[in-house]
Formats: structure tokens, C-alpha cells, sequence
């Protein structure tokens, strides 16, 4: 144990910390930190202080979590309304705003036409309850049939029109979506599917539709603004591809010209104790609300497995495990995702990251997860501000356990993050306006604050913390074991070259820390 209470240990320490760690700063410049010019601008436009802060400030209570005792499968069967038995027909694709999103254009056309040999063509279930069984009654074999006890295959689309109900339950040990046919189901209503199992079907290969191609069409579920979708107990394999609105299992707002035609309120549903593999995405929602993702398994997806998007607001994303994404993010919300909670879910074994907090997504509190042996970093916060990170766990990533870009008032309570690659915690800047980044639709500032309250750093390959050029920094009883360096304990960036002054301050005298540049106390004074 380094003794820390000794001016001239801190001194020797300081000296040798900054020479050993520079090298190791310099090596993470490349792909994770902000151009050289642009940091070395800025370090060289600012000055910080480094004092004692108020302690009672700091002081947060415990964060409360949504309550999830109520989202059951029981609560989830007593909302199907079976009363009144509902219509079926087949009808023309064209003709069906639901489905304009995919027919649309001569190129969207022509796919449908080639898959069904003639004029594109869906079973539309509207005006009350309908269940599988009820299909077999009334539509012809060749578009849906029951193959062999409990296993129904589609080979053509299927629409639950707005005032219909369709339920995929425990009845049917299997259904089929047709990938050669072109099947795919829409939800314009109400879907429940409890108890059962829905894959998409290459019926070519008598088995799953697996991915092959990025463009190639695969069955996929969609439900529309304004309705409610309810998947229980189940397990959903091989839906989605690379198209718009075809990703997998999604819930969302109709497109924005549509949305002011349809004036639909916006979608929402419960996703309960299923497990989701080989999807394009496991799950995606735009523009919906109260969504709740619970005690799912999400494995070996293609792009993500969690996604909520666009404006999606008041999500609870809890006790999941998502782990083997092959190209992404185990859970990622981007694009103004406000006002939610992700806790206690487990995200390993990601080609990137565990959990992503992206474009300007506020307001969320992400708390209790355990994120570890992903191949970036375990949490990262790209132009995020105003979150939250309570008692996390980011544990043996490849890079960094947790990571901030440009992103102001993130709040770090009681997290671990141990032996990662590079930095326990790293907070950066980045310039993105030479990238294909779209500015007006995704603004950003190229700046960095964090407060880091309480848990532990320890045993991380290029040392705990790292900040480079931020609007400011507060550390307090943060524990910072097991350094990897035979040097100590390191700091870089800013927190590097006052090393000496922090460690004295948080460590001997067991204050909190506040690292502030000169201009902004002027700019507060004035």
C-alpha cells in the first residue's frame, strides 16, 4: 500500500506517474480522444485550480427504481379482450396505409411482386380477436396452414388492423414466417404473443431464416403508433434485415409524414421473459413511450440487442441479458431517449460496447448493471448530458470501463470499474463536425464534466481516471486500488499534471476534489 500522507512521497510519486503515463495517454489518442490540435488548444487556453469543494452538495440519496412487481404475464393475459371475434380477409398490399412504408415505389413493388408471383397480397385481422387457429378457418392453405401440431407457417403478411386483436399463444408451439413469400407481420393494434415461439422460416433449408446479407429480406414484426404490443415467455429468432422499419421486432411512431395523417398516439408495450437471437436488431422503438423490457435474454444479434430510439421517453430496460452482438452494442438508446432507466441487466461479450447513452439522451438513470468483457468499453455516454450512473459494475472490458464524450453533469455514484484495458473512467472531447455526422439533426458541444462520487477504480491497465480540457471535475471518496504500474497509481490529462495536489486533498485529507479552469470561475463571477 502507497502511503499517501507524505509530501515527499506524493512528490516522487507525481514526477515518476507523469513521465510513465504519458506514454500510455498518447497510445489511446488515436481512436478515442479528441484531435490533437484541438485538446492541445484548448489545455493551452485554460488554467485550472485545484480546491477542497463542499461536501454536502454531493450528497445524493440512493436513486428509487420503478417498481417491476406489476409487469407479469398474468397482468399481460388479463388485457386480451376476447368478446368479440374479429374479421379476416385477404387484401391487396397497395391499398393499406400500414404497409405503405413497404410497398411504396416501384422498387419496394417489385420485391413483393416477385415474392408472391402476382399482385402483392396480406391477411388483414380487424374489428375484434382473432387467434391462429381462426386463420386456418378462413384463409386459403397455400398462404397459411398448419403444417404439423401447434406449427403454423405464413406465407403471406399479416396486418392487425387498428380495432383488431391478435394473439399468439401457448396453443401454438411455432410459427413460421415464410422468408421466400415474404412474410412479416404488422401491428396496427393489439398483439399478444405469450408462451409461444415465432421464426423467421427459409423454407428452402426446412429451418431458420439466418442472416446471410446485409439487404437480403427476412421476416420481421412491426407494430405502429398507437398501438400495444404484449411478447411474453416467448422466443423470436431470425427476424430483420437492413430496411427501414424492418429491423427485428420494432415499435413505433408511423414516419413523420404518415404520424400527421394518422394523428396516432404513441405505441407502447411490455417485452417480459423472452429470449431474442439471430435478430438484425433485437429490439427497436421510435417515438414510443412506457415501453418495458424486462428479464429478456437478447444473444448473438447481428447489429444491437437493446435500441430504443428517436424521442422514445419513460422506458424501463431492466434485468436483461443481452451478450454476443456481432457488430455493435449490447444496449444502446441514441437520439433524445429522456426520462428512462436501465438497471440491473448484464451486458457482456459485445463487439463494442455494454451499454451506450447516445446523442443527446438526458435525464436516464443507469444503475446496478453489470457490463464486462466487451470489446471497447464497458459504459459509454456519447453527447449526453444530465445522466446519472449508480452503482454499476464495468469489469474486464477491452478498453475503457466507463467513457464520456462531450457530454456535461454526468454523475458517477458507488460505480466499479476494474481491471479494464485502458482507463477506469475517461472523459473526452471530440470534434465531429468533419464527420458524416448530420450537425443540425445531431448537435453537439465539445465539452466534458463529471462528478465521481464513491465506488472504486482499481487494477486498469493505463490507470483509474482520465480527463482531458473539461468545464470541470469533483471527485470524492473515490477508492483507487491495485495499480498495474509498478510506478503507482496514475492520472492523465488534466488530473495528471495536478496529481500531487488531488492525491493530497482526496486521499490524506479525505476531502472531495474540485478541478475548475480559471476562466469559467471568472466567467461565474461575472
Amino acid at each position: 500500500m502507497i502511503d499517501y500522507s507524505k509530501k515527499g512521497a506524493l512528490s516522487l510519486l507525481a514526477s515518476a506517474l507523469l513521465l510513465s503515463g504519458a506514454a500510455a495517454f498518447a497510445a489511446d489518442e488515436p481512436t478515442v480522444a479528441a484531435p490533437a490540435n484541438q485538446v492541445k488548444g484548448l489545455q493551452q487556453a485554460r488554467t485550472y485550480t485545484v480546491t477542497d469543494a463542499p461536501i454536502a452538495p454531493l450528497e445524493l440519496a440512493t436513486p428509487e427504481l420503478p417498481s417491476l412487481t406489476g409487469y407479469t404475464a398474468e397482468a399481460v393475459a388479463k388485457k386480451i379482450v376476447r368478446s368479440k371475434a374479429g374479421k379476416v380477409k385477404i387484401k391487396r398490399m397497395m391499398e393499406e396505409i400500414p404497409l405503405k412504408e413497404f410497398i411504396g415505389g416501384d422498387n419496394k413493388m417489385e420485391e413483393w411482386v416477385a415474392r408472391q408471383h402476382g399482385i402483392p397480397q396480406a391477411i388483414f385481422i380487424d374489428d375484434g380477436y382473432v387467434n391462429l387457429r381462426d386463420l386456418t378457418k378462413v384463409v386459403p392453405k397455400q398462404y397459411f396452414s398448419e403444417t404439423a401440431p401447434g406449427v403454423f407457417l405464413a406465407r403471406l403478411p399479416i396486418v392487425v388492423g387498428h380495432k383488431g386483436t391478435l394473439e399468439i399463444d401457448s396453443k401454438t408451439q411455432e410459427l413460421r414466417l415464410s422468408q421466400e413469400a415474404g412474410a412479416f407481420i404488422i401491428n396496427d393494434g393489439n398483439l399478444f404473443v405469450r408462451d409461444t415461439r415465432i421464426t423467421g422460416w427459409r423454407e428452402a433449408d426446412k429451418g431458420p431464416a439466418t442472416q446471410r446479407t446485409l439487404k437480403e429480406f427476412r421476416p420481421f414484426l412491426l407494430s405502429w403508433g398507437g398501438t400495444e404490443t404484449y411478447i411474453v415467455n416467448s422466443k423470436i429468432a431470425s427476424l430483420g434485415y437492413a430496411n427501414s422499419k424492418s429491423y427485428g421486432v420494432s415499435i413505433s411512431q408511423y414516419t413523420p409524414n404518415m404520424a400527421k395523417v394518422m394523428k396516432r398516439a404513441e405505441p407502447t408495450g411490455w417485452i417480459i421473459g423472452s429470449e431474442f437471437s439471430d435478430m438484425w436488431y433485437g429490439f427497436y422503438c421510435y417515438e414510443a413511450r412506457d415501453v418495458v423490457v424486462k428479464s429478456n435474454i437478447y444473444r448473438d444479434n447481428i447489429v444491437y440487442g437493446i435500441d430504443p430510439h428517436d424521442r422514445s421517453h419513460g422506458l424501463i430496460i431492466a434485468d436483461n441479458t443481452v451478450y454476443g452482438t456481432h457488430k455493435k452494442h449490447g444496449i444502446i438508446i441514441s437520439r433524445e431517449v429522456n426520462d428512462s432507466f436501465i438497471f440491473n441487466n448484464r451486458s457482456y461479450d459485445n463487439n463494442l460496447s455494454g451499454i451506450v447513452i447516445d446523442r443527446n439522451s438526458v435525464n436516464n438513470l443507469i444503475a446496478y448493471n453489470e457490463v464486462y468483457q466487451n470489446h471497447t468499453d464497458g459504459i459509454t455516454l456519447y453527447e449526453s448530458g444530465d445522466n446519472l450512473l449508480w452503482g454499476n459494475r464495468a469489469v474486464k472490458n477491452q478498453r475503457h470501463g466507463i467513457r464520456v464524450r462531450n457530454s456535461v453533469n454526468i454523475r458517477l455514484y458507488e460505480n466499479i470499474a476494474m481491471a479494464n484495458g485502458l482507463m477506469g473512467v475517461y472523459g473526452h472531447i471530440k470534434d465531429l463536425s468533419d464527420t458524416d455526422r448530420n450537425i443540425d439533426l445531431d448537435p453537439f458541444d465539445a465539452k466534458v464534466s463529471l462528478i465521481v462520487v464513491g465506488g472504486e477504480l482499481a487494477a486498469n491497465g493505463s490507470g483509474p481516471l482520465s480527463i482531458a480540457s473539461p468545464l470541470s471535475v469533483e471527485l470524492y471518496r473515490v477508492s483507487m486500488l491495485a495499480p498495474t504500474k509498478a510506478s503507482g497509481i496514475t492520472f492523465n490529462g488534466i488530473l495528471g499534471e495536478r496529481q500531487e495536489e488531488i492525491l493530497d486533498l482526496i486521499v490524506r485529507q479525505k476531502k472531495a476534489v474540485l478541478i475548475d479552469p480559471v476562466e469559467r470561475q471568472t466567467e461565474l463571477r461575472d
